[in-house]
Order: C-alpha cells, then structure tokens, then sequence
C-alpha cells in the first residue's frame, strides 16, 4: 500500500535497524502499561488520524489515516516481513495473486476470514471496492488515470472466495501486485447501504455505487460518531474502536471475531495526541505514560558516528527507561512540493531553469547534520538512495544539482531575470526566447512565496529556516508559514483556477516495494499535489508498467531526477523510542504500517 506523506519525520522506525540501550542502564524497568496490558503509542505532532473509510480523497490521504485503518480493515496485502520489502503471507487475507502467461488475467484466492458482524469475506466485498473505485474515482485520491480501476477490463466472482479480473493489457507483475492490487480494500456487505436501513447495490453493480458512496462519505465526516456509528465496528482486522475524539485520543481493542493467526496480546492500543514534538519529548522522559514514542532531533546528542549505515545509531539520552531504534519512516523521499497551478507563480514553477535555480540552494548535506543529526540520506531523484537498489541509475548517484548558490544565481540571470541577493529577484526579460523567462511569466514578476510546513516540530521550523536564508542568497525570498499537520494536507492538493494560491510545501511519499512515479509525477494522479505534467516523463512512468527487466526504471528515474518534479530534500530519519519490558515491537515494518497485535509485555 503506497501512503503519501507530507511529513518529514515519523515515529517508527525500519527492521533492518537493532535497538540500542547504550550500555544498559535500567533493563529491569517496567513499561509504563505493562501491569494494565495498554499501549500507548504517541502521535506526531498536531496529526491525528480524520478519516476512517478506506477510501479516501486526497486530502486524506496522509501517513496517519492509512495505518490507523489498516488496524480495524485489512487489505488484500499485508506488506512487509521479518523486515523485508516483501508480501506478507501470514498476515494477508488473500492467497498470493496468481497470473496467467499472458500476463492479462490475475486469479485472488481469499482466505477463510469472516467479518466481525458473522458474514464470511466474499468475492463479493472485492468486487464492492471496484465497483466503487470505478464509479466513484475521481474522488478516490489513489487514482491515476489509465490505472487501477481503468486497468480492470472485467472482474468476476468465480465462487465465493475467488476473483477473476481480466486486465486492459499484459503488465509487468512485481509492479501490478505491489502497486495496485495493494490497493484493494474489501468492503463488508453491512457498507452497502444507502441510509439507515436502505440497501443499497453497489457490491454487484457499479451503476448502483453513487447513493452508497454519498451515505458512506457522509459517516466518514462525521468524526465524533466513529466510535459510536455501527458501520465502522463491522470490521476484519485484529482491532476494533472503542473510542475517538477529533484531538488525536483513540483507543482500539481486540476484535474478538478476527480470522487472522496474529491475535492481539495487550487489551488495548491507544494513541497519544500531541501539539509539539517538545511536549511528547517532555512526557517521554518522565517515563511514566508512553510505551512507544519519539525522541526529536533537536534532543538527540549529535554524536552519531559520521559515514556509514545512515542508521548506526548514537548515544540513547533516555537510556534508563526506553530502547531506542533510528529508522526511516518508510521506502521514501522527501520533495519541496510546488504548485504548478497557482495563477501568479505557476508559469515561473514550470521553467525547469528555475527549478534548477531553487533545488541548488538546498544545502542537503548540512540540513542531514544540523537538523536530523546525521540520521538520514540525501534525496536524488524518484528512487530512495537507502536502502540501496538495482533501481538507484547513475544519475542519481552523481545528482546534477549539488548546493551551490553562484550557479543557482546564474540559472535565474542567464534566463532573464534580474536577481537580488537578500530579496526577491525580477523578471527583466519576459519571453519564450534564449535568455528571457518563459512562458506565461510576465515582466516585473517577483520570486516571493510561501512555505508551508508542518508546525509544532523544532527540527521543521529550523529545517525551514535554512530553506528560507539560503533561497535568499539567491534572490528567491520565502516568507514561512507552519501548519498543523491535517490542516497543511487539507490545504496541499490538486488544485486549479484563482482560488488554487497556496506555492510551496513541504511533501514527500512511502512506496511500497516498486518506486514507481505514477501516483506522485503522472499527470492527473491524484497524489499528484502540485500538478506536476510532463509528456516525456508519462511515457517513461508507463514503460515501467508493462516492460519487463529493470531498464524501464532506470530510465525514469534518471529523467525525474533531472527534471525535478519536486524539489529533492534529505529525507531523515526518526529515532522511536519503545519501552523496556515491551516485546515484539521489531523489527518493525519497513512501510511504517503498525502491528500492535505483535506486541506484548513481558
């Protein structure tokens, strides 16, 4: 399951990372919910979940929701293993994908589940989530033109755990498993309802979708009935909900109907809202409420050893109480979002020139060591640089856009701009022409916007800062503007006309084993926050669908890293802090996808 993030640091952490106690120090201490048999588990900052339907729109699509859902319904596939990037056999609902050697029929076999409310997981529950997805898609914020549900020529329940789905076209199989099968989420019968007692038809006719579609979307916005409404406790995963409020205060306990193997050892799983990443440091360290948690940058010790693993970890300065694990928040990059529709800077966002410009004033290099302290890797291009892959093409290993402040002037004076160091630089030269701004940016048009980031973290506010100062040492002023975090990704999606003003954010993306650009970069995805198109770049993104071999991706991933979609950013890495005493916690998941019914007391 791919999860878009706008987030920048996230409290979990990768399996391939071991705990470090530093030496001791307070083994025998007892994690603060052991003798009750709760997890309380601490949210980032100004980040509670608000949206509980597995269907969301864009602006819910955050690296909140996604795991907080997978919690209560299961997908097809559960990914991640031991640690790996791979399928998770145990803990998926269905039967590995089986494909014809065509490649253009695939065969889902699912597993004896039942629901919570009694009734077994059916063909049907499938074909409920396509029916929806293709009557309702331009709502779903996964979609992307041309994929899952267009891909789907036809979908058939053979009996009444197995399902058919002839595709448009032969595809690449790692790439239509991971990416889209992944986001299948079946849809309990007791869903397909058009109001209180009204059945509706939509598990067997697209046609009938609309009405469902408008009474379930309606229960998704009414966040304090969550715990309350009887659709959302009809569920198929090891949690159900107990209780929710819109600050972040939610309590999941056992489902007692699941089907699944993994049953939940502790009586309860509770997140932990926070404002700032300072007050759940403050509560941390006390030692008495949090089982699992996260240390921010800013009170790490720095001393992490330069070179090598960007995950060999340094000194643990809560020792005494917790272990602590650097990891990533997931397979993933971290990007300056820009909008390629604002009506005022969209024409100068779509000059590669200024891209060019913007993305050399990004010290990666020194943002890795004062703002994340040496936890974390550079940003080069689509493909993650950790771990390293057969996908990662020369031209990201030798990145084009190195800081350099001189050429990032250079690239705005050679194109017709009159550039002013410590303030905003002009266009002089208006026109299509060698050496003039382009099209669409007028003369007299000023490089001043805003920035939008995440509030509430300190490491983001400096992060932000030095974006800011070395911007303008280039002539491009950036006046900073800190949001709460679903606030910003309700105010960062796709866009267009006067209204679509906000210019730049803060923004990044978890995949799920294939690093593929379709959701983030192919034009009209959904996920695809700025707007970005480019004709060339959609060409290379579907080639790495349907060709077999790695050639395909490397070909795409050396064009975005030129092109800048995005503008690259380090992508650091979190340090989560778990109680001693609290077992089964790693490895953890390296897509960041939470397994509280692993976890127990000792």
């Amino acid at each position: 399951m791919l999860i878009a993030s706008a987030a920048l640091l996230m409290i979990v952490a990768t399996a391939c990372s071991t705990s470090n106690s530093n030496g001791g120090g307070g083994g025998a201490a007892k994690a603060p919910g052991a003798k009750a048999g709760v997890v309380k588990y601490a949210l980032p900052p100004g980040s509670p979940p608000n949206w509980i339907w597995p269907f969301p729109d864009p602006a819910h699509l955050t690296p909140v929701n996604l795991p907080f859902q997978e919690l209560m319904f299961r997908p097809l596939y559960w990914f991640g293993k031991d640690g790996k990037t791979v399928i998770n056999p145990d803990k998926s609902i269905a039967e590995l994908p089986q494909y014809s050697a065509d490649r253009k029929t695939v065969t889902i076999k699912l597993k004896p589940y039942n629901w919570s409310d009694g009734t077994p997981l059916s063909a049907q529950n499938v074909l409920f989530w396509i029916n929806m997805a293709k009557s309702q898609k331009s709502k779903l914020g996964i979609y992307v033109p041309g994929y899952i549900p267009d891909n789907i020529a036809a979908a058939k329940a053979t009996d009444e755990k197995t399902v058919v789905l002839t595709l448009d076209k032969a595809y690449n199989t790692d790439w239509y498993t991971f990416a889209q099968l992944s986001q299948i989420f079946p849809f309990p019968e007791a869903w397909n309802v058009t109001g209180p007692g009204k059945k509706g038809t939509c598990s067997t006719s697209e046609d009938g979708c609309p009405p469902v579609y408008d009474h379930l979307l309606a229960q998704a916005k009414d966040l304090p009935s969550y715990a309350t409404n009887p659709l959302w406790q009809v569920v198929n995963g090891p949690w159900r909900l107990k209780s929710f409020d819109t600050t972040g205060n939610v309590t999941l306990v056992p489902n007692d109907k699941y089907s699944g193997p993994d049953k939940p050892k502790i009586k309860q799983f509770v997140y932990v809202p926070f404002t700032s990443d300072s007050a759940e440091y403050n509560v941390l360290r006390a030692g008495q409420t949090l089982d699992v948690g996260y240390i921010p940058a800013n009170a790490l010790p720095g001393d992490k050893p330069e070179g090598g693993d960007p995950l060999q970890p340094g000194s643990n300065p809560i020792k005494n109480s917790y272990d602590m694990v650097p990891g990533f928040p997931g397979y993933g990059i971290s990007f300056l979002v820009l909008n390629y529709n604002n009506p005022t800077l969209g024409p100068v966002f779509k000059q590669q020139y200024f891209r060019q410009a913007l993305a050399s004033t990004v010290d990666q290099k020194a943002l890795l060591k004062a703002i994340y302290k040496g936890y974390g890797v550079e940003t080069t291009g689509p493909v993650p640089l950790y771990p390293d892959s057969k996908w990662v093409p020369d031209a990201q290993k030798n990145y084009a856009y190195p800081f350099d402040i001189e050429a990032a002037k250079k690239y705005l004076s050679d194109n017709g701009w009159t550039v002013v160091p410590g303030g905003a630089s002009t266009c002089a030269k208006p026109g299509t022409g060698a050496g003039e701004c382009g099209e669409g940016v007028k003369q007299g048009q000023k490089l001043s916007f805003e920035f939008l980031y995440f509030a509430g973290q300190v490491s983001q506010d400096t992060y932000a800062q030095a974006l800011k100062s070395n911007a303008g040492k280039a002539g491009i002023d950036i006046s900073l503007h800190p949001m709460p975090g679903n606030v910003l990704s309700g105010t960062v999606v796709p866009c267009s006309g006067p209204s679509c003003t906000w210019a730049m954010s803060a923004g990044g993306w978890y995949y799920v084993y294939y690093p593929g650009g379709e959701m983030i970069f192919g034009s009209g995805a959904g996920a695809n926050f700025g707007s970005f198109g480019d004709p060339e770049l959609d060409k290379l993104i579907k080639a790495t669908h349907e060709e077999t071999g790695d050639q395909a991706m490397l070909d795409y991933a050396a064009a975005a890293s030129k092109k800048l979609p995005g503008i690259w950013t380090p992508f650091g890495a979190g340090v989560t802090a778990y109680a001693k005493g609290l077992k089964g916690y790693l490895p953890s998941n390296p897509y960041s996808f939470l397994s509280p019914e692993d976890w127990y007391f000792e």
